[in-house]
């Protein structure tokens, strides 16, 4: 079987790929209905001549970020159809070994960042990609596809307004169908072309016919001069039809007869063919070619279907990057309040790293709603050290991109409660992708964040978000809870290839301590005894580390010895210091934390000590009660863990009560 990707020049150079697109798809659909392929699929038959026209008129180099209706993208870009239909199959030999399927492919390695499953996600995406092309000066386009529907979501207008403000060299085709998935758009948006939302963001937009790759060549092909050119991105509305269901099983009984007839005549295929004939293309050459992607699809499908299934074994991969930190070379030490431990790391990595961006709201010029980043920008420039506009899915997703593209984005989401309306970019995207490409992209991006109780804060400004976040394979989650360990766990968590979110206390930005500042990053990981005892051991991390430390203070003159153990990093878990501190005082143990009990980081400590070790008592564990945080500082009080209660609880651990 031979298959040599080529970029497609001349009219039957398209209708060559479009029928290799459509073919394949066919081929996959027949798989699909004999239990070959188990799983959803989502075929872009119809809308074949949107991603050859666009390849068509772009460079080598240039990226795309797909729509999950992507196989059509991935093709036109030059990824082995062999590898496409092999992952589609969920087959070893697949794109990703079978990792991702039909929905979620990447390829980076042939400028296919990569499907989305989730709508409008890839925006943002794309705007990091294209962020990372234009600050390196490549002269690079991104072109990000996605649905009509899409244009109902948030993540999309937030990544339309953070690539215009950015002038990102960004092209946002939108494939519109018609349908949105199972709806028609006509009942979810009272604009007839869609292309005329993009006036309000100031980026120029047009609509054209889908349906000719010729038409979506020169629109492309206009759109990337202006955006080579510092012009910024443009959006292309392009008009199409969806021959088959929404998905493989989908049986369109939402669609009219009338509906799926007009649709079918204006397949852009037989389409091109006619005007290939009308050009002076003979019948035979075009029934050569078209006999030629038949065999070579069957001998694709032949391939596919030779290849194994997965190695079981290979299941656990790829989830994390193997750590090459070492320990860090110690410089001296000061006294800096917290804030300033966090001032000074993020100083020292983007003076040591031109790849790191700094940016969030009001970060750059105001220097952050608590003055952490005061002074980096007037240190470091606008183009490293920025504001954005209040847009946490365009923040992080743009993150997720620049990630992808060697940059390392250090994003602040300025209150941890506001993480919430972009955990997708975190949970969907962020932290599957080392894993979906079988370890060969990693996205080195850091979330810097502040939680907890302070008084005035009410339920929307003091939740506690670390069992959400550490529940994500794939995310790195740490909690310093002195200003020690804000500047070195900042810096560890800089350095790394993984994404991780830094989550710091506001409580604590003006405590001080003594820091020690280092010549370069450690590594991520590892607990902290903060005291010694025998009688009974309080485990716990971030600021509730310091109400432990006075508890244990008061026991000391009560005759009790507790040990105090900082577990700093939820992820990595340290569970040879859990173990440690556990046995040492004799199986009787406190584990407590600010956040809720329910649910609660806390939970997952119990149960790992309960499962490794025979306990002659049971363990206390000490939260906040299950409601959401008043703003009152009385009604605080009266919820969250206390020095008070730490000293009951730890009694009552001893007593084996």
């Amino acid at each position: 079987m031979l298959e040599t990707p080529t970029r497609t020049t001349t009219g039957l150079d398209l209708y060559r790929t479009m029928l290799e697109i459509r073919t394949l798809e066919e081929r996959a659909l027949a798989l699909g209905t004999d239990g070959t392929i188990s799983g959803s699929m989502h075929f872009c038959a119809g809308q074949e001549a949107i991603p050859v026209g666009a390849r068509a008129a772009l460079r080598d180099g240039d990226k795309v970020v797909s729509t999950y209706r992507g196989h059509g993208w991935a093709v036109a870009w030059g990824v082995p159809m062999v590898k496409v239909l092999g992952e589609i199959a969920q087959r070893s030999g697949g794109i990703n070994g079978g990792r991702a399927g039909s929905p979620y492919f990447m390829a980076p390695e042939y400028d296919f960042v990569g499907e989305n499953s989730i709508v409008g996600a890839g925006i943002p995406i794309a705007d990091g990609v294209a962020m990372a092309a234009q600050r390196a000066g490549r002269g690079q386009v991104c072109v990000v596809t996605i649905g009509d529907g899409a244009m109902n979501q948030g993540a999309t207008h937030e990544g339309l307004n953070f690539a215009a403000v950015q002038a990102l060299p960004v092209i946002f085709i939108v494939e519109n169908n018609l349908w949105s998935e199972m709806t028609p758009i006509s009942s979810t948006t009272r604009v007839i072309n869609l292309s005329e939302r993009a006036s309000g963001y100031g980026i120029p937009a047009i609509t054209i016919d889908g349906n000719d790759p010729e038409t979506v060549r020169r629109a492309v092909s206009d759109a990337a001069d202006r955006a080579r050119s510092g012009g910024g991105p443009t959006l292309i509305e392009a008009r199409t039809v969806r021959l088959m269901g929404h998905y493989n099983k989908d049986g369109e009984h939402y669609r009219t007869l009338e509906d799926r007839e007009d649709s079918r005549s204006l397949d852009p295929l037989p389409r091109l063919r006619t005007q290939l004939l009308a050009g002076g293309v003979s019948e035979t050459d075009i029934a050569s070619l078209e006999g030629e992607v038949v065999q070579l699809l069957d001998e694709i499908v032949a391939e596919v279907l030779a290849m194994p299934l997965p190695d079981p074994l290979t299941a656990l991969d790829h989830v994390y990057t193997p750590s090459s930190a070492i320990g860090a070379i110690e410089t001296e030490t000061r006294h800096w309040p917290y804030w300033r431990a966090v001032n000074e790391a993020l100083r020292a990595e983007l003076r040591e790293r031109p790849e790191t961006l700094l940016y969030g709201e009001d970060v750059g010029f105001a220097g952050g709603i608590f003055g952490v980043t005061r002074q980096l920008q007037r240190e470091f420039g606008e183009d490293r050290v920025f504001d954005t506009p209040i847009s946490e899915s365009a923040m992080l997703g743009s993150a997720v991109g620049a990630a992808m593209e060697g940059l390392r984005p250090i994003v602040e989401i300025m209150w941890a409660d506001f993480m919430f309306v972009a955990f997708d970019q975190l949970i969907n995207q962020a932290a599957n992708i080392r894993y979906i490409s079988g370890g060969t992209r990693s996205v080195p991006m850091v979330v810097r964040t502040q939680q907890g109780v302070t008084a005035g804060s009410c339920a929307q400004h003091s939740r506690n978000v670390e069992a959400l976040l550490a529940h994500i394979p794939g995310i790195r989650v740490g909690i310093p809870s002195r200003p020690a360990d804000a500047y070195s766990m900042l810096r560890a968590a800089i350095a790394d290839d993984d994404p991780v979110v830094i989550i710091e206390s506001r409580s604590q930005y003006q405590v001080k301590g003594d820091v020690t500042t280092t010549e370069s990053a450690g590594p991520i990981g590892g607990a902290v005894r903060r005291r010694q005892g025998t009688d009974v051991a309080i485990i716990s991390w971030g600021p509730m580390v310091n109400t432990a430390e006075e508890a244990a203070v008061i026991l000391e003159a009560e005759g009790v010895s507790a040990s105090v153990l900082d577990l700093r990093w939820l992820n990595p878990l340290d569970e040879a210091a859990v173990f440690a501190i556990v046995e040492e005082a004799g199986g009787r143990v406190v584990v407590v934390h600010e956040a809720v009990t329910r649910g609660g980081f806390g939970a997952e400590i119990v149960a790992l000590i309960s499962a490794s070790a025979h306990l002659a008592t049971p363990i206390v564990r000490l939260g906040t009660p299950d409601v959401p945080m008043p703003a009152s500082p009385v009604l605080q009080a009266a919820l969250i863990p206390s020095v008070g209660s730490i000293v009951d609880a730890a009694k009552r651990a001893i007593a084996g009560n």
